[in-house]
């Protein structure tokens, strides 16, 4: 007896989720908003929870999915329809890089430290951050990425080259927030002078004034400096 009622309560479950899935649309994992995450999370744990309960009827679970299904159905016209809503609801993208600069501030508003913009760039065949023009942090958490011009990848079959020696390079962290990255000194083979040099011909005399700082064989220094406050300044 038991079993029946909990394979009914698992089939009415399955019908449900079934049912909403297809109201709501289908949306790929990676086009899922933190509140489509949490609201799928939040709905299957009241599935679950209800399938081993026996206190709990096959009319309530029956009511619960269906008001959880007519709550996000209204949330998700709501953010369909109100234009100005939709930023509140959803969320608003980011631009994290404009122009080529990275805004210290939306990294901070987004909780982004410079790892992880690296990280999301890389997923973008993007290894020095100077080579980007625009960068927009997304609602769901990706990031869309806008190369400079002189940046965007050319084929060696276009120029009519049948070898290429230029050599690849992978670009190096070595000062952020201040603070000197003496592991990746150490992979390069240089020391803290050298890097002061390099600081002081960008313009930089002091590492308190240095956000983030980049490089790469064969290219300049890339700094991000910090932001100040304008009591500050």
């Amino acid at each position: 007896m038991v079993i029946g009622k909990i394979a009914l309560k698992i089939f009415i479950g399955f019908v449900g989720l079934w049912v909403l899935t297809r109201l709501l649309g289908k949306k790929e994992i990676s086009q899922l908003t933190p509140f489509d995450f949490v609201s799928s999370v939040m709905l299957s744990d009241l599935v679950g929870e209800t399938v081993y309960d026996e206190d709990i009827k096959y009319s309530e679970l029956i009511f619960a999915l269906f008001l959880w299904g007519v709550l996000s159905f209204l949330f998700e016209k709501i953010s369909q329809k109100l234009k100005r809503a939709r930023g509140f609801l959803d969320g608003k993208p980011s631009i994290i890089i404009r122009n080529g600069k990275v805004d210290l501030r939306h990294m901070r508003q987004n909780g982004l430290d410079f790892d992880q913009l690296r990280m999301l760039l890389r997923q973008h065949e993007v290894f020095f951050i100077s080579e980007v023009a625009y960068a927009i942090f997304e609602p769901n958490g990706t990031l869309s990425v806008m190369k400079r011009p002189q940046e965007e990848a050319i084929k060696r079959k276009d120029l009519g080259l049948d070898t290429f020696n230029e050599k690849a390079c992978l670009s190096y962290c070595l000062v952020e927030n201040g603070v000197v990255d003496r592991t990746s000194l150490q992979m390069i083979g240089k020391d803290e002078a050298w890097l002061q040099r390099l600081l002081e011909k960008s313009g930089y005399e002091r590492l308190e004034d240095v956000a983030y700082a980049e490089w790469k064989e064969d290219e300049d220094l890339y700094v991000v400096p910090q932001q100040r406050n304008r009591r500050e300044n």
